[in-house]
């Protein structure tokens, strides 16, 4: 989903004058780091899209003509740069005008508050005023106050380039309730209760060869069988991890293959004909799972957790993440057979997971 930053233009990307009104070139200052902090930001997938009041614009007191030059200079600088604003939103009105689109109202982004398409929870309003704040408040997003000493760009840049990938599921049905929360970036902080100690276990693999974290409770009914408990903590973990994953830039692709005893397990895409290369979990968006046991599990169940519940697990955690998933494991017991997977898949979901630089690693330039 689409990331926003919405930024003042005076006081934050500019330096405000004394007497309020940018109306001269010579008036046009850039905050300190506001380029390259911007271009580092960019990068890192936000949109930008500038919210300025520009009070009594076209009036007497402050005619386009003085006005346009400087901020055309601005615009133009920024320009030159590489730095894009999807849109410039001016407000011309004065305080006594009581009018809808002047900050903090919500006029000017009316449209952008009707599109759902966009993720609200990591798009920030950026401005030196409280009236910045209170504007972020009222789109429902989260405001940063601009302050030079405390909160310049560089701090801003780093801060929201370095954001945690981590997401919370709650799953209710009539037959489950389940909440999960995952933590991409740090390990060794799970917990795992899923009323199956096996299923725990295996949950655990996926996690301590992930280097993640997963906090997983679970709720079933168990009373009647695993399958509900198993394929809607699939389904719930699938989504969580999609969701940490953000706008997925910097991620990378690998294929992995574990020995466990006389076991042998891989995990690889279908998105390459070449036999010696595999390709890890396609976080691609585009769902494709298969399985390719070359024996059946040695014993119907292990623990308390179905044997058959195993490439059901998977199938359910694929389809909501959106990963494109074949997996292979060899005859042995069937303990070693099941561990065997979730380990594998956790070691390539580990590199499939790791950031390196904020590119998308998509010739689509989508994933």
């Amino acid at each position: 989903m689409k990331k926003y930053l919405f930024i003042d233009r005076d006081g934050t990307l500019v330096t405000e004058p004394e007497d309020y009104q940018v109306d001269a070139l010579s008036k046009v200052k850039f905050e300190k780091n506001v380029i390259p902090a911007l271009l580092k930001l960019q990068a890192a997938g936000y949109t930008f899209v500038m919210v300025s009041n520009q009070d009594g614009l076209g009036t007497e007191s402050f005619p386009l003509d003085t006005f346009t030059p400087a901020h055309e200079l601005i615009l133009n600088t920024l320009e030159s740069q590489g730095i894009d604003f999807e849109q410039v939103l001016i407000c011309p009105h004065k305080p006594e005008d009581h009018c809808s689109c002047r900050k903090p109202e919500l006029g000017l982004v009316m449209s952008y508050l009707k599109d759902t398409s966009w993720d609200r929870t990591k798009s920030y309003f950026i401005g030196d005023r409280d009236t910045d704040v209170k504007m972020g408040q009222n789109m429902g997003i989260t405001p940063i106050k601009y302050d030079p000493e405390n909160m310049g760009w560089d701090r801003i840049a780093d801060e929201l380039c370095s954001l945690p990938r981590v997401a919370t599921v709650e799953r209710n049905t009539r037959e489950t309730k389940i909440k999960i929360t995952v933590d991409l970036d740090h390990s060794g902080r799970s917990h795992f209760d899923t009323g199956i100690g096996f299923f725990d276990h295996m949950l655990d693999q996926i996690a301590t060869h992930g280097g993640i974290s997963i906090d997983a409770k679970i709720q079933g009914d168990l009373e009647v069988d695993d399958h509900h408990t198993i394929e809607d903590t699939g389904i719930a973990l699938g989504e969580a991890l999609l969701k940490a994953l953000g706008d997925k830039r910097g991620i990378g692709r690998f294929g992995f293959v574990l020995p466990m005893d006389e076991v042998y397990a891989k995990v690889f895409a279908d998105c390459l004909d070449d036999d010696n290369v595999t390709v890890a979990l396609d976080i691609s968006g585009r769902p494709h799972v298969k399985f390719d046991f070359c024996a059946d599990f040695t014993r119907d169940k292990v623990g308390q957790m179905s044997a058959q519940m195993v490439p059901h697990f998977f199938h359910a955690l694929a389809v909501a993440m959106g990963l494109s998933l074949h997996m292979y494991v060899s005859e042995g017991n069937a303990h070693h057979q099941i561990e065997a997977l979730f380990k594998a898949f956790g070691r390539a979901l580990r590199v499939a997971l790791a950031r390196s630089g904020n590119e998308l690693p998509s010739s689509k330039g989508k994933l």
